[in-house]
């Protein structure tokens, strides 16, 4: 390759790891190109599966200000760059990569963090954003129905007090 096509995909890539919300690395040797297929259209259209060369990586990736991932940057790599929900796209690979043992999970960056192998298969196993922001729904409209108990309450049971006090003197007289 000659020395304008490297910068020309040096700066490719660095915009990628620039717009990226997340980054995956895999090793993908002993994929076949329908199975690679197969994991993007799984990924999703929010995703870009792309294989470069570890050099031309690493310095992508110093430009963009993404600083350590260099060890995970050595043997055949292809590289997750994924753009909205990061937990989704971690699930399709960690489970793309127990039905295929040839996809190896070596690493990624998110939020600012860079993750080895086990970090990465770490994040797949959160939950996902609309499933948090659901739990958080659930609990809100919980403390509320608690508390629409509580006040409808506190009312209820002085009726009933003032009730039965009303009867005990009926009863007394």
């Amino acid at each position: 390759m000659k020395r304008p096509e490297k910068e020309a995909v040096v700066a490719q890539l660095t915009d990628e790891f620039r717009s990226a919300d997340a980054v995956y690395l895999t090793e993908y040797r002993g994929l076949t190109v329908p199975q690679i297929s197969d994991l993007r259209e799984k990924l999703g259209r929010d995703t870009s599966y792309t294989v470069a060369k570890n050099t031309l990586a690493r310095i992508a990736a110093k430009e963009a200000g993404i600083e350590g991932l260099d060890e995970i940057l050595s043997g055949p790599t292809a590289i997750t760059f994924v753009h909205g929900d990061f937990i989704a796209a971690a699930k399709v690979i960690r489970d793309f990569a127990n039905d295929n043992k040839a996809l190896v999970i070596k690493g990624g960056f998110a939020d600012g963090t860079v993750y080895d192998a086990e970090g990465a298969k770490q994040l797949a196993d959160l939950k996902s954003r609309p499933q948090l922001l659901a739990e958080f729904a659930g609990d809100i409209k919980a403390t509320m129905s608690k508390a629409a108990y509580l006040f409808n309450a506190l009312p209820t049971k002085a009726v009933r007090t003032i009730d039965a006090l009303r009867e005990k003197q009926e009863k007394a007289a």
